[in-house]
């Protein structure tokens, strides 16, 4: 549950910017001017989308995974743990890109980005712990 609850937040954070960036939204909220400067860097895109976009997808599918491995069918079966262990891996390996994009070439920092690394890597921490328990075998008697 922990998981689907982060994700949904971690996807209602990058809506917010992926609709900022579309122009459907007023100002940024950031309070420092960073978050502007980071999303409409050169790096704010990837590969003609925003970069929030990328975020959004990615903790819809983390999501979706997360509740269908509530359901009875899957609790005792490790791939979705093992899955979200390496989306939500791959999750902090760009997460990690962009912070030191933040720190070392943009300087600038933006709260909302800094507020996604959070989650997504309290995700990963938590599918690791997931994936560790769903791996051990189960004692029948």
């Amino acid at each position: 549950m922990g998981i689907v609850t982060l994700s949904l937040v971690g996807a209602l954070l990058s809506l917010y910017l992926v609709l900022w960036k579309a122009g459907m939204l007023g100002a940024l909220a950031c309070g420092t001017g960073g978050c502007e400067t980071v999303q409409l860097s050169k790096w704010g895109d990837f590969l003609g989308l925003p970069v929030a976009a990328y975020g959004l997808v990615g903790y819809l599918v983390m999501m979706g995974v997360g509740m269908v491995s509530l359901q009875p069918a899957w609790e005792n079966r490790s791939e979705p743990s093992l899955f979200l262990f390496a989306a939500s891996g791959l999750g902090v390996a760009f997460t990690l890109y962009l912070t030191y994009l933040e720190a070392f070439v943009i300087h600038a920092w933006c709260r909302w980005c800094l507020g996604s690394a959070a989650i997504i890597a309290s995700i990963f921490i938590l599918s690791a712990l997931d994936w560790r328990v769903s791996r051990k075998p189960t004692n029948p008697g």
